[in-house]
This record gives structure tokens, sequence and C-alpha cells, in this order.
């Protein structure tokens, strides 16, 4: 952490134009851990200016150039797990198993795919006369949020290394301490200067600046989908690309055939794990009205086996929220779940009983949701689950569809092809069926509130690159 103070500019450490100093809170003990220097607008006119300089060589690189810096960076970051887990534990309280076994991993394994895109992408395709060719989109702002750090920075300065852009990067003011070992990283790793710059900050100053700056090609930015907004009326009046992976309120239908034992267990623990602080999380469970009782109890077990503890032990599975205007929000919304009529099932307000400091919340269980309520509506990004019951395999599919978001969505059965014609009925990016795991290698967005455009594999490499047609290249 040794560089919390500085920003990386033209493959540089250099202090903010006007320094200050902002703690750090671990959410686990609500104590301060460290220090950091956000910059403002004139420490992103400097990182605009490194990368617009640097973009003309490097966008001339080619396909063994860049994955030779790819591959070292991924040496690197291999070499400096045990950091990023630590950096991880206190900038957002992830429990040391998460931190080790899904956290840092999933920033490596998503490096790792931008070396399989690039290695086999063509960029040239003739289509007649015509050649059709990609080519980099330019200087980049890559803003991005502190629930999975290390995963949403490499599937942004990835792809964008892997297309021949250059970037700046805005890491999220809650988890800046990844985000500068991440910069060591890729200076160790040999990234020309200027090529990759890291400007610390919030969204309202240093986001705000790096949407709306004229030098800036493309906006690619992780969030909520009300910062998603704020994003794309700041860029609006440069018209750039802009690429959002905004928030969710996932759906999980369980049809009657199913295994509920199974199937409300893995569904349970999903919405549940890191803390709730997945977009894609199925926080929305629709069963049968005749078995809400029983989904119910299966889903209170599995609240209440959890355990919700210091990050640091290694049998903890929930660690706190990130920080105390989560911790405020999820309460909140616990608080309206209860005002509106939903059966209480698990969890509820304040923290566990045992633990009296720290961000932590309750895995709860909602009974006897509805659709209006708030806690079916939000984003709740909390270890908070909502059971729906449903009369009908129509009225399901109409209860997951009817939300602002769609992003993912879920759908268990015991007959396969039953499973899949209401997959495609759902109005989701992304669709589960019968608890298969995402795939690193397919497209990663979502549909309505939820964004636009796509992250990960061939297609986040293709979000980086402009297409343009030469006509009569192909003279016979």
């Amino acid at each position: 952490m040794q560089h919390l103070h500085q920003h990386y500019i033209a493959g540089q450490w250099s202090s903010p134009e006007r320094p200050r100093l902002v703690d750090l809170i671990n959410p686990a003990t609500e104590t301060v851990f460290a220090t950091f220097a956000p910059g403002d607008g004139d420490d992103i006119d400097r990182a605009v200016c490194s990368a617009r300089q640097a973009l003309k060589a490097y966008a001339q690189t080619t396909r063994q150039e860049r994955l030779d810096i790819l591959r070292s960076i991924v040496d690197g970051y291999q070499r400096r797990m045990d950091d990023l887990v630590d950096a991880v534990m206190l900038e957002m309280g992830a429990p040391l198993t998460l931190a080790r076994e899904r956290q840092v991993p999933a920033g490596l394994l998503h490096l790792q795919q931008s070396i399989q895109a690039l290695e086999s992408y063509s960029f040239d395709t003739l289509h007649g006369s015509t050649l059709i060719t990609r080519e980099p989109i330019g200087v980049c702002g890559l803003i991005t949020p502190w629930n999975w750090p290390l995963l949403q920075i490499a599937c942004k300065v990835g792809p964008a290394l892997a297309a021949g852009c250059t970037m700046i990067l805005k890491s999220s003011e809650c988890a800046p301490a990844s985000a500068s070992i991440f910069a060591e990283i890729l200076h160790e790793a040999g990234v020309p200067p200027g090529v990759f710059n890291l400007v610390q900050g919030d969204g309202p100053t240093v986001g705000q600046a790096l949407a709306s700056h004229p030098g800036v090609d493309m906006v690619s930015f992780t969030g909520s989908t009300h910062a998603g907004i704020l994003v794309a009326q700041a860029t609006a009046g440069t018209v750039k690309r802009v690429h959002q992976k905004l928030g969710g309120k996932s759906p999980n239908i369980l049809l009657d055939d199913t295994s509920f034992a199974a199937a409300v267990s893995h569904g349970a623990y999903a919405c549940f794990a890191n803390s709730g602080q997945s977009c894609n999380a199925p926080t929305r469970l629709l069963v049968p009205a005749g078995r809400q009782q029983e989904a119910a109890r299966i889903a209170k077990r599995v609240a209440e086996d959890l355990v919700v503890d210091q990050p640091g032990s290694p049998a903890t599975a929930l660690g706190p929220v990130a920080n105390k205007a989560q911790f405020t929000r999820v309460q909140n919304l616990i608080a309206s779940g209860l005002r509106e009529g939903a059966t209480l099932i698990a969890g509820g307000l304040g923290r566990p009983a045992h633990l009296h400091r720290g961000y932590y919340v309750r895995p709860t269980v909602f009974a006897d949701v509805h659709n209006r309520m708030a806690i079916a509506q939000e984003e709740i990004f909390g270890p908070v689950l909502s059971i729906l019951p449903y009369e009908s395999e129509s009225e399901a599919i109409e209860k997951a569809n009817d939300t602002s978001f769609g992003l993912s969505s879920y759908v268990t059965s015991a007959d396969p092809e039953h499973a899949r014609r209401i997959a495609r009925q759902m109005r989701a990016g992304m669709v589960h069926l019968n608890g298969a795991s995402s795939d690193p290698a397919a497209p990663f967005g979502g549909y309505k509130q939820s964004g636009n455009r796509r992250e990960r594999g061939v297609f986040g490499l293709e979000e980086f690159l402009e297409i343009k047609s030469i006509f009569g290249y192909n003279q016979t």
C-alpha cells in the first residue's frame, strides 16, 4: 500500500495536484487502516494527456507484443496474490476464504481470458472487395466498483490492453488499495508509460471529470444504475461510446418438479455469497405458492447456519458489507420489508448478536413478498433473500420480468427442455439453468436498466474496438 498517496501517470508515481488525505475504514472493525490521497480534474487532465501521447505508438503494436505484455502482467499478478488478498480483506471485509479462492483469482482468470481472446481474434475480414477491419477505439476511461474490485479492473484493463487502447482507471474510492497494487503489477510488467494510468478518487469529482473529458474516446463503467445515469449524462456532450454494466435484481424460478432441498439451498447460498454484494445474485426466489413454507424452512436453515464473523477466520462465510453507507441502506430496506408486510423468516435488523462493531448484516429471509414491495424491486446489495409465491408458470415468468433490471436470471426444473423454454422468455442478459455456473468467456451484461454492451472474452475485447470499412481493398 506504499502508493496510496500517489497516482500512477505516464509510467511514474506522482502526488495529486492538490494533496489531501482521506481515511480508509476497515468495515470489519470500523477503524482506520490507512489513508489515501484522492485526485481531481487536474490529475485527470494529466492522465488523459499521458494516454493520448501514448496512444499512437501503442495502437500500432503487434498482436505478439500485446500478448507478451499481458502474459507478463499475469506472471506479476500471480506473484502478488497474497498482497491482493490482504488488500481486499482490509478494504471491503472479504473473508479470507472468499478473498483467496474467489475475489483475487477472479482477476487472474479474466486477465487470462483476455490473452485467450487476443490469441485467435481476427481483426481483419474480407467481404467481397471490402476489408472490414477493427481498430482500437482510443483513450478509455475505466470506472470500477468496490464489490469485486479485481475482477472488474481485469475485465476492463485486460481487453483494453489487448485491443491496443490506452486508458485511465478510476477505481472505487472504497477499494483503492487493491487498485494501487494492480498498478504496481503493470509497472513491473513493463507496460509502456502512458498506456495505463491510475487516478484515485470519488465519482462526483474524478469520475465526472473523466467521463466528461473531451480527450477520452470511451467510458466503461460498472456500478449502480443511478451512478450509470450520471455517467451517461456526463458523456453526452462529447458523444463518446459509453459501456455500462449496472445493477440487478435477479429472479430465481423453481418449478414444482425440482428438488427443493438442493435448489433452495443453492439459491440461498448464491444470494448470500460476498455478503449479498453481487449484481447478479439471485435475490428473488420464485416458488409455487403451495411450497412456499417448504422453501422458507430450507432458506432459514441456510441463513442461520452461515458463519458471520471476522474476515480473518477461515471458518467465516460472510464478512461485513463494505462500508457504512451500504450498511445503512441494507438496514433501511430490511425495515421497509417489515413495514410493507413481508413475513420475516430469518435475520432482520441489526448485527448478529455476537458482533458489536463492524458493518455486519444478519443473513435475512423474507416470505410472502409481492412485486410492489421495495425489497422485491430495489437492488439491496446485502444478504437479503425475498421469497415470492406464484400460482402458475405464466405468473412466475411475469413476476420474474416485472422489474426495471435485466442482468441475470435463474431457472431450475427436473426437465431440462422445460427450463430451456422458460429461459427463452427471460428478459435478462444471462440465464443460469439448473444451477449452472457462469462461463468466463461468455458475454456478461444485461437488458433494461442493468446496462448496455458486454464484458468478458471476445465480447469484452470487441467493446474496445472501432469498425472500419475499406472499400475496393481487394482489387481483382
